[in-house]
Parts: structure tokens; C-alpha cells; sequence
């Protein structure tokens, strides 16, 4: 009970400022979303060079072998890295590649760089920390290990709230893995649950160099502003860094907010220039077409026929693209439009559930059942989580029947014998259409957590490309197989009691997971 009260300074939510992005909808397909690159970077590339992945099995596998073919950069960011013998096993894949390098040349090119978060990266004795210090005593030169820790949990606070509580104030939560110049973009951590029977998403970019850089630099600009773990299991700021929790709170916060919007401003300017190149050549080219037949057009690169858009929030920063961008496609989704939207930890903020209620588009919300839930079965405090989110469920389903939108907004429960579900994102399939246009991929919950107090990346997919879009589809269809409709019966069940004491304390506490 003590705990909960040491989280009585946090507990009136700021307000938040959105700030409405710059929006043309053009009027057909695909193209309609490319106001998004008003905020952001777009990357224009080929549907062939995205695979879309099923299984935590095929995750853990394709890890491995990106690790093992690895010549010039391995980049992971993750909330943590487990302590199990497959993360060893991991771990082994990155030192022998490392060592096969250093001998290769005698000075390694590889780089290898891993952000994680620093409280749940620290929980235990053996933990994150230890797992990789062994990494960074054998190739100090070629290993970075980055803990980001939230400015929020400072002071007294920060001496007060015990481990694993001190982890709801504020995370990095960013789940990107990349290997030379392929990227997966996922929401899963890398720890044996997400690599055996807990179920999440997974994209693979192939070659996709532009895409690459970007995330490569953004994990360096979070990094920067991380605490470095050293050989001894000590952590220091860079010289000249202001310390998140000892230093200037505003200051840091200022510097952080700097480092990581250049990385997105930079990166969006070398793509215009890039695309008025391109733009510019592709004319030459139709040109030369007409003139000369169809032998000239062997030589030019295929236009995109898909769009990658990097979408961050990092709200203690300042910085809320992913929100604008999430509550703008929510906004503008027509009459007729479906949206897929799944979570594994179904607390939406009150702007996206407004909207959701409020536009036109159908809904199909798949969300944990309670037996899938990743906190079912927890000690302590923690096992009452799951209720905690029936209750909320419940009283989100009880406003859809209040306004009469059953037909229109339909809940669907996961549920898997064995299994926990973790997976998050949204599909859009546009009004006439049996295939989805664009998909969201990353880390984000679109929960209180995700839009205010963690680190978060994902990004938008659009496509015209029929196959990827069949691929997404059925990636959807395969996650919606595994569900039920929730109806006012299903919180009739006995699993779905909840103890009074969890629907008074779920109000106050519901910004914290």
C-alpha cells in the first residue's frame, strides 16, 4: 500500500498541448498520407524489401542470423535484455562476430551499439548490466552500452519508490534492431518470452540504407544522453552531458530534445533533396523514354511503390509526432474505413478514445484476454494489473453501448493457451478496400505511458504494392484468428471479477502502466 502512496507527486496528469500537423489529405490511395512527411523523413522504397514476420520463433532466429552476417554496425534498442540462456546465447552470437572481425582485419570495422533502459536493465543481480559487461571488457573499442534514464525520477523520489515501482515513471521504451542496412522494427524486448510463446510484431527492411542511418543516428542522439555503462558495472554521463536526474532537469531536457530533432530535421532534408533528385532524373528519364523506346528504362531505378515514415514520442522532450500523426489518421479515417487497432495493454488515453467513439471509421480492437495478459499470475501488486484492465475494458465497452456504436467499435480478446500477448499497431484499410494501405509498427501502446512518459518509435507503412499489402492483411487476420468478440456476457464470466479495492485504486494509478 506504502507503495502506492510514494507515487501521490505524480498522480494529476499534466495537460497536454497538441499542436494539429499541417494536413492535405490528397484524394486517392496511398498518396493521401503524404502530409505525414510535413513532420518527418519520408523513405521511398521497394515492397520487395519488406518481410513481414509471424512468429517469436522467426524473430529469435532472424536475430541471429543479422548478427552472425553482420560487417559494419549491429544497433539494438530495447527496454532490456533478458538473463536466460537464449539472450546468452545472443550475447555469444555478438562476441563471436566481433571476434571474427577483429581477426579479419586486425582492426575491427564492426561497431556495435546497444540502448537499453536504465531501471530495468539495473532489477536484479544478475541483469542487463551483467549480461553485456563481458562484451564491453573483451571489445572496448567496438562496444557502446547506453541506459537511459528517465529525468523524471529524481530526488527524493528516486530514493524512495523501490525497484521495478521506480520503472512507471518513465522508460525507454524504443524497440529497434539493426543490422548493417537492415532494420526490424518491432515492439517485442529481447528476452526468451518474446523469442518463444509471446506473441508480438515484427518488419524486416532489407537494404535499406537511408532508413538504417536514421536509426542508427537517433539510438546515438538517445544514447548520448544516456548513462555509459563501464567495465566495472558503473555508469557515467559523456563528458560535458548534463546527468538526467542530477543535473538540471530543464536544461537536460532542452539538450535531449535538441540531439534527438536534429537527427529527424536532418534526416527529413536529405530526403527532400533526395526525392527533387530523383523527381528530377525520373523526368529526364520519361524523357528519354519517348525519345529513344523502351530499351533506355532498363537503366533507372524503380520508383517506391511504399513509404517508410519514422513517427517518435518522447513527451518528457517535448516531443509528440507520434501522437499528432496517430490522432490525425484516427481524425480523418472516412466513413467506411476500417481500422485494426491492437494493444497489449488496453489503456487508452482519453484524446483516442474520443476519437474512436467520435469518428466514422469501424473499429476492431483486439486487445489481452486476462489469461494472456504479460502480468497474469504476477506477485504482489502486479497480479492485480490484469483486473485492473478488465475494469477499464469494461468501462470502455459500457460508453460504446451507451452511445449505441456496437456495430461500429467491436472489442476482440486475444486469448492462446501458453501464450501471452504483446503485439501493438494499427491497420488502415480505406472505404471500398479489402486490403490495408498503411499499418503502424514500433513500441507504442497508444496508452497513457506511451504518449507521456517512455521513449517511443514506430513507424508508418504505407503501400500500394498489392503483395505487402496481402502480407499485412494476413499478419492481421492471423492475429484476429486467435480472438473472441467481447460482448456484455463476457464480464459476466468469474474470471472477470473485480475486487473493489482495484476499480478505487485503477483511476489513480492508470498512468502509470
Amino acid at each position: 500500500r506504502s507503495s502506492w502512496l510514494l507515487l501521490a507527486p505524480l498522480l494529476t496528469p499534466p495537460v497536454p498541448v497538441i499542436t494539429v500537423p499541417p494536413c492535405s489529405l490528397c484524394p486517392k490511395g496511398a498518396h493521401r498520407f503524404q502530409w505525414i512527411r510535413n513532420l518527418v523523413p519520408e523513405f521511398g522504397i521497394s515492397s520487395s524489401h519488406v518481410k513481414v514476420l509471424s512468429s517469436p520463433t522467426e524473430f529469435y532466429e532472424l536475430l541471429k542470423v543479422q548478427i552472425k552476417t553482420a560487417k559494419q554496425r549491429v544497433v539494438m534498442a530495447s527496454l532490456y535484455l533478458g538473463t536466460g540462456l537464449l539472450e546468452q546465447e545472443l550475447v555469444d552470437c555478438l562476441e563471436e562476430t566481433l571476434e571474427k572481425s577483429l581477426q579479419a582485419k586486425g582492426s575491427s570495422n564492426l561497431r556495435v551499439s546497444i540502448l537499453l533502459d536504465y531501471t530495468r536493465g539495473s532489477r536484479g543481480r544478475k541483469n542487463s548490466r551483467t549480461m553485456l559487461i563481458p562484451l564491453l571488457q573483451r571489445f572496448p573499442e567496438q562496444v557502446r552500452v547506453s541506459l537511459f534514464h528517465t529525468p523524471n525520477l529524481r530526488g527524493l523520489l528516486r530514493l524512495l519508490i523501490p525497484e521495478r515501482f521506480n520503472e512507471t515513471i518513465g522508460l525507454q521504451h524504443i524497440k529497434v534492431y539493426l543490422f548493417d542496412d537492415n532494420v526490424i522494427l518491432s515492439g517485442a524486448n529481447l528476452s526468451d518470452l518474446y523469442f518463444t510463446n509471446r506473441q508480438d510484431r515484427y518488419v524486416l527492411l532489407q537494404d535499406s540504407p537511408e532508413i538504417a542511418d536514421f536509426f542508427t543516428e537517433l539510438v546515438d542522439a538517445i544514447g548520448d544522453v544516456s548513462l555509459q555503462l563501464q567495465q566495472d558495472d558503473t555508469v557515467q554521463m559523456m563528458e560535458g552531458m548534463v546527468h538526467p536526474y542530477q543535473g538540471d532537469k530543464m536544461a537536460y531536457c532542452e539538450i535531449a530534445n535538441r540531439r534527438v530533432m536534429e537527427v529527424i530535421n536532418s534526416a527529413r532534408t536529405r530526403q527532400e533533396l533526395l526525392h527533387a533528385k530523383t523527381f528530377h532524373s525520373s523526368q529526364q528519364g520519361s524523357s528519354l523514354l519517348s525519345q529513344q523506346g523502351a530499351q533506355a528504362s532498363r537503366g533507372l531505378k524503380p520508383e517506391p511503390d511504399t513509404w517508410i515514415y519514422p513517427l517518435i514520442q518522447m513527451k518528457p522532450f517535448g516531443i509528440q509526432i507520434d501522437e499528432m500523426v496517430t490522432e490525425t489518421l484516427l481524425t480523418e479515417a472516412e466513413r467506411d474505413a476500417r481500422i485494426y487497432l491492437t494493444t497489449g495493454y488496453f489503456n487508452l488515453t482519453q484524446a483516442y478514445m474520443d476519437l474512436i467513439l467520435g469518428t466514422r471509421a469501424e473499429y476492431r480492437i483486439l486487445l489481452a484476454s486476462p489469461e494472456v495478459n504479460g502480468f497474469f499470475g504476477a506477485k504482489g501488486v502486479a497480479g492485480a494489473i490484469p483486473a485492473a484492465y478488465v475494469y477499464i475494458e469494461h468501462q470502455f465497452y459500457s460508453e460504446v453501448c451507451y452511445l449505441h456504436q456496437q456495430e461500429r467499435v467491436q472489442l476482440q480478446e486475444y486469448s492462446r493457451a501458453g501464450w501471452t500477448f504483446h503485439a501493438k499497431g494499427l491497420w488502415l484499410y480505406l472505404a471500398g478496400s479489402d486490403l490495408p494501405c498503411l499499418t503502424l509498427i514500433g513500441s507504442p501502446n497508444f496508452g497513457y505511458r506511451s504518449v507521456h512518459r517512455d521513449l517511443e518509435a514506430q513507424v508508418a507503412i504505407v503501400t500500394e504494392n498489392k503483395a505487402l499489402q496481402q502480407q499485412l492483411h494476413q499478419e492481421q487476420e492471423q492475429l484476429y484468428l486467435c480472438s473472441g468478440v467481447v460482448s456484455s456476457s463476457t464480464f459476466e464470466q468469474p474470471n472477470r471479477y473485480v475486487k473493489l479495492w482495484v476499480k478505487l485504486v485503477t483511476p489513480l494509478i492508470k498512468n502509470f502502466f
